[in-house]
């Protein structure tokens, strides 16, 4: 049994094989067909924070498989508060066929993780959020046909979406670089991980965005303030002024690189709406692509138990 808690879990190989098996079934959704490869299963989600993406893709993925879902929010689970972590994990493994999680610590996850007899997936937690970066990479190998020797300028905070991204493109042999003020950069915990993981695909940081974004395939940003975050607002907006992703940044990049943003966005701070709404802009067939990269997943993790039925 496999968990999906972290992209630094998965093999390149095993991240090309998802992203093959995503393609195909987006090719029969648009053809009409909706093959139920997961009949009868049922996906636990227990979220924490409020949800837009993550939850209607994964619940509109198990629907098109076949499946079905079971949503806990904050008040109906309070997960860790009402009852431990470990007897949450205990319980809903005899009662759905995988769980996803949707936290503010990633060690819940873990936790979790390690009391469950069923696969559980990380939805985002405080340290990655590796759904968004799979559904990502399938969203460049749509724009640009491949996603080897690509350059991934990530403008903004070093966050949980920014280093999934950074394990994702050194998985697929793509560069990445961070934007972002000093203070904000990634913590060399997480770069000393790096050096062992991938030592031939280390992160670039850079403070000067319009030097960074040069070299662009993909422009990407996220708000600045995270939930969770909301009492440092006005210190992080002052510390990132300057880093907007607006059309005068996109002019310094090469004219054939697309702007991605993993939402929501807020327009006017860390990208302008002209930006959102340009020629440039993947940002909705890019989260169209949660759920199609989420099938595929599911289908992975459940595969063993699709066999002995």
């Amino acid at each position: 049994m496999r968990h999906f808690l972290a992209l630094l879990d998965l093999t390149s190989a095993e991240i090309h094989n998802l992203l093959d098996k995503a393609r195909a079934l987006k090719a029969d959704l648009i053809r009409g067909r909706r093959p139920a490869l997961l009949p009868n299963r049922v996906l636990g989600l227990i979220f924490e924070k409020p949800s837009l993406r993550t939850r209607v893709s994964f619940e509109a993925a198990m629907g098109q498989l076949g499946g079905s879902s079971v949503f806990l929010s904050s008040t109906d689970g309070a997960i860790g508060q009402r009852e431990p972590v470990a007897d949450f994990a205990r319980v809903l493994s005899q009662l759905c066929d995988a769980v996803v999680l949707r936290v503010f610590r990633h060690r819940t996850i873990e936790e979790f993780a390690e009391h469950s007899s069923v696969p559980v997936i990380n939805g985002l937690s405080d340290y990655n959020h590796p759904c968004q970066a799979l559904g990502d990479l399938l969203t460049i190998q749509e724009a640009f046909g491949s996603l080897e020797g690509r350059t991934l300028v990530f403008v903004g905070d070093g966050n949980n979406v920014a280093r999934s991204l950074v394990v994702a493109c050194a998985r697929a042999g793509m560069r990445f670089i961070l934007a972002a003020p000093e203070a904000y950069r990634f913590d060399e915990s997480f770069l000393s991980t790096c050096r062992t993981a991938f030592p031939g695909h280390l992160p670039v940081q850079e403070s000067d965005p319009a030097r960074a974004v040069s070299e662009a395939d993909i422009v990407y940003t996220d708000v600045w303030t995270s939930m969770g975050q909301e009492a440092e607002t006005a210190k992080r907006l002052r510390d990132f002024k300057g880093f907007e992703v607006n059309e005068s940044l996109m002019a310094r990049a090469p004219s054939h690189a697309r702007f991605m943003h993993c939402l929501p966005a807020h327009r006017g701070e860390e990208v302008s709406a002209g930006v959102m709404e340009g020629k440039a802009s993947l940002v909705f067939p890019q989260a169209g692509n949660r759920m199609h990269a989420q099938k595929a997943l599911l289908c992975w993790l459940l595969a063993d138990q699709i066999a002995k039925s």
